[in-house]
């Protein structure tokens, strides 16, 4: 199959079968996304969505966060993956945030990298959730499920992948194709044992491809 057919068959699967994907992050407002998506890192949904409720009814707004100390922030937060730098992250955030921003979560990439803890990942997010940009935000299940798929071609960085993507993907599907991938990539296609058997798009999956001929020629030799 080539790549623009894979892309094809791609984009009609989910615009039919998931066509309002979103974060399953919980916020209310930009700020809020912000702190979710920063403490994300290496951190489940589920548990960023466990300890936001206090963290935000604490910290509404990047004055509230920005006058508070990182010992503080840090016991919000204690019970995720590297609390003491997201901690200190977030209170340099919301200090840059006023200073140079007057306290708006800005719109360009450019501008949301110059924040501590945002990296060019965050900034994708909060660029197409917020300000429905066509960016693409590129994580571990992007990755993984964009090369199994084939979509992308000897793509060995996040940003190689997000080029390819941006690339061939329609503008107008690229902010929810980011959500495509990484639900597909968190529920079925895993990290270690991919669901093949209950996977609805495995007639255009590259990585299946050549896993059931694998299968099919060893089951002709034995």
């Amino acid at each position: 199959m080539l790549k623009k057919d894979r892309y094809k068959a791609f984009v009609e699967y989910f615009s039919t079968h998931n066509p309002d994907a979103q974060t399953e992050l919980h916020y209310s407002n930009p700020f809020e996304l912000l702190i979710a998506v920063i403490l994300s890192a290496q951190c489940t949904d589920k548990r960023i969505n466990q300890v936001t409720p206090a963290l935000f009814e604490r910290y509404p707004t990047p004055e509230s966060l920005a006058e508070s100390s990182v010992e503080e922030v840090f016991g919000y937060i204690r019970s995720i993956s590297y609390p003491n730098n997201k901690a200190k992250h977030l209170v340099g955030m919301a200090q840059k945030l006023l200073s140079e921003f007057n306290g708006i979560v800005p719109e360009k990439v450019e501008d949301l990298v110059k924040l501590p803890g945002v990296g060019r990942k965050t900034a994708n997010v909060i660029s197409s959730v917020v300000y429905d940009k066509p960016a693409m935000a590129v994580d571990t299940h992007v990755f993984r499920v964009s090369n199994r798929l084939g979509l992308t071609t000897r793509a060995t960085t996040p940003l190689a992948v997000e080029k390819q993507l941006v690339k061939f993907l329609p503008i107008d599907t690229i902010k929810i194709a980011h959500h495509w991938l990484i639900l597909h990539g968190r529920y079925i296609c895993l990290a270690r044992r991919p669901k093949c058997e209950v996977c609805p798009i495995t007639h255009f999956c590259k990585y299946f491809e050549k896993t059931y001929n694998a299968k099919v020629i060893n089951t002709i030799e034995e």
